[in-house]
């Protein structure tokens, strides 16, 4: 079972916008055209219920989105590049490239953990009154990209519980490639143990609930701690020693571990429930057979016959079971598969007021920049918007640098130049590039 992946994402970058112009016959004085290049594709975390595992994210541990495609001329806008969806299972924390925290809990559920690049305009979006003709556009911004490591916050379908030495644990090493700590002494299980089923292309996450004894809800035990780990089971398989050690009868211990788990939480009387006799090698066939038949009369839970039959909504199936001669296995997979519903119900949500519109707003990049006077007398100005705006343009174009330098203008970074002592004609330096300004 892996509980941990780390992978590396990066979204798409962003298309370059076009340089064009139009030109038709009899079209004298074509303008500009070139269209905007699309923006780069997102890498996106999908909540899968089908998944139970991070498995599957060991061997790949490289994931691109698409790049958005370049503008064309002819006002044509480049397409956007197509996300990169990677399914992983209910309960898979993360943290985005970003820094923002992901939790995904309910199928269908969308995270973006590397967001891909914007796309960059096209030399028609420059056009003004005084700039008819731009022979420059913008490039496309580069998206994000790192490791992040996915963490899996497992949220066990079915719930092993019973006394302590009942055989949960050898069970779980049956039915699954789990390997937990079996040994004669009471609670051999300290933590939850976790294993996986598969049958028909469909997962499920078994739990090995560390024994459960009298006043268990109270904390006796290993109290509370482990008791949370069933209530989020959709089934709970409850384990009965057909033989236990101590002399104790088994209907004494059905109702001490029931009883726990209702003091615990109401919801859990109304879990679907399975009973595995367990250590049926321990018994001979005839007294095996007698205590399963008083248990399904007890609890109206005789097995179905076929797999597809439905089952009673209230029956509880009685299987005898053997973790050491495998008796009996094959019958509570199957029970524990058509007892368990194929989609995890989606948690409870919050009630909000109906809102007659609204709006999603994301926080807007830093906009702020700093200047900087070098001991060589020229100049540095630091700042992300800054970075970008040069980033974006091609500065052995004379038309990019000269709106360059009126952005530069128009944010106030001359103003701030000047107050320092800049001249025209000094070196600046923006992102690690040097050149003149000679601001007009």
């Amino acid at each position: 079972m892996y509980d941990k992946a780390k992978i590396w994402v990066e979204g798409g970058a962003g298309g370059n916008g076009s340089i064009s112009f139009r030109r038709e016959a009899h079209v004298p004085r074509g303008g500009p055209d070139g269209g905007d290049g699309g923006h780069g594709g997102d890498v996106v975390l999908v909540c899968d219920s089908s998944r139970r595992d991070l498995g599957a994210l060991r061997g790949s541990k490289h994931f691109r989105a698409q790049r958005g495609r370049h503008g064309e001329g002819s006002n044509r806008q480049g397409a956007r590049g197509e996300d990169r969806e990677i399914p992983v299972p209910p309960g898979t924390q993360a943290t985005a490239v970003d820094g923002s925290a992901i939790d995904l809990v309910a199928a269908g559920q969308r995270a973006v953990v590397a967001r891909g690049g914007r796309g960059g305009h096209g030399n028609r979006r420059f056009t003004s009154s005084t700039r008819q003709a731009p022979r420059f556009a913008e490039k496309g911004t580069a998206a994000e990209a790192d490791w992040i490591e996915l963490r899996l916050k497992l949220l066990a379908d079915v719930g092993l519980v019973g006394l302590p030495n009942a055989g949960k644990s050898s069970l779980l090493s049956r039915l699954t490639r789990a390997a937990p700590k079996v040994a004669d002494y009471p609670f051999t299980t300290l933590d939850p143990a976790l294993g996986t089923i598969e049958n028909d292309g469909r997962q499920l996450v078994l739990a090995d609930i560390p024994g459960l004894i009298e006043g268990a809800s109270e904390g006796a035990g290993l109290g509370h701690d482990f008791l949370a780990h069933v209530e989020r089971t959709r089934l709970l398989v409850h384990v009965l020693d057909l033989a236990p050690l101590d002399g104790s009868d088994p209907l004494e211990n059905w109702e001490t571990v029931e009883g726990e788990l209702a003091r615990h939480d109401p919801r859990l009387a109304s879990v679907p429930r399975i009973v595995a006799l367990s250590k049926a090698d321990l018994v001979s066939e005839q007294q095996a057979a007698a205590a399963a038949a008083a248990w399904r009369e007890r609890l109206g839970g005789e097995p179905a016959a076929e797999p597809w039959d439905e089952p009673a909504a209230d029956a509880v199936p009685v299987v005898v079971t053997s973790s050491a001669t495998h008796a009996g296995l094959a019958d509570l997979v199957r029970e524990i598969f058509r007892r368990t519903p194929a989609e995890a119900p989606r948690p409870e949500e919050p009630e909000i007021a109906e809102l007659a519109a609204h709006r999603t707003f994301r926080p807007a990049a830093d906009r702020g920049w700093d200047v900087e006077r070098l001991e060589d007398g020229g100049f540095r100005v630091a700042g992300p918007g800054i970075e970008r705006l040069l980033a974006r343009h091609d500065l052995d174009n004379e038309e990019a640098l000269n709106y360059i330098e009126q952005r530069l203008r128009t944010l106030g970074v001359i103003d701030a130049l000047e107050a320092q002592g800049f001249e025209p004609g000094d070196d600046v330096e923006i992102a690690g590039v040097a050149f003149e300004l000679d601001p007009g």
